[in-house]
């Protein structure tokens, strides 16, 4: 459990790091980095820097592949996906800023297999709440947190980014 200021630096050494070994360990020299709006986009930005990768970057705003879609509605800043070139046999990470449920990824993963079938996917999130719905784990992250039930956290950013705790209004 991570406590007391979260160094969102700080973890993002730690996620560069061990991503990097990761590649090095599946023989992967030139993954596609592709970020979750909107959280993800900024992680995913760090990430690509740190790794010094040649490739662009990809976006994905999976509001309309959401499994509460009808419950919710339409995030009102809904943005296009932006996939810099095709997935189709090409190893992805792909990047969130927190991990919870799993049910974003899950969404995540729908959309992007729709443009494509990936050699392999990479998860990599900057925190881990541990609190599964379905089962997905990220291969890299940051840390863990536990919140209590009437706080969540919220990723500010791009510049600088931080995280802060809040209570639920």
């Amino acid at each position: 459990m991570v406590t007391g200021t979260l160094n969102v630096d700080i973890l993002l050494d730690k996620m560069a790091s061990e991503l990097s070994t990761l590649l090095t360990h599946r023989q992967i020299d030139n993954p596609l980095v592709i970020g979750i709006r909107t959280g993800g986009i900024w992680i995913a930005e760090r990430l690509h820097n740190a790794l010094e990768l040649d490739s662009p970057i990809g976006t994905l705003d999976i509001s309309f592949y959401r499994d509460d879609f009808s419950q919710i509605g339409l995030n009102p800043k809904v943005q296009a996906s932006q996939l810099p070139c095709p997935t189709e046999g090409r190893d992805i990470i792909l990047v969130d800023d927190v991990i919870m449920s799993g049910r974003t990824i899950r969404a995540a993963m729908n959309e992007l297999f729709d443009y494509g079938r990936p050699a392999s996917v990479t998860l990599v999130t900057l925190l881990d709440l541990q609190r599964r719905e379905l089962p997905i784990q990220a291969d890299v992250y940051g840390g863990t947190l536990t919140l209590g039930p009437n706080q969540q956290i919220k990723l500010t950013g791009p510049e600088p980014l931080s995280l802060d705790i809040r209570q639920k209004d």
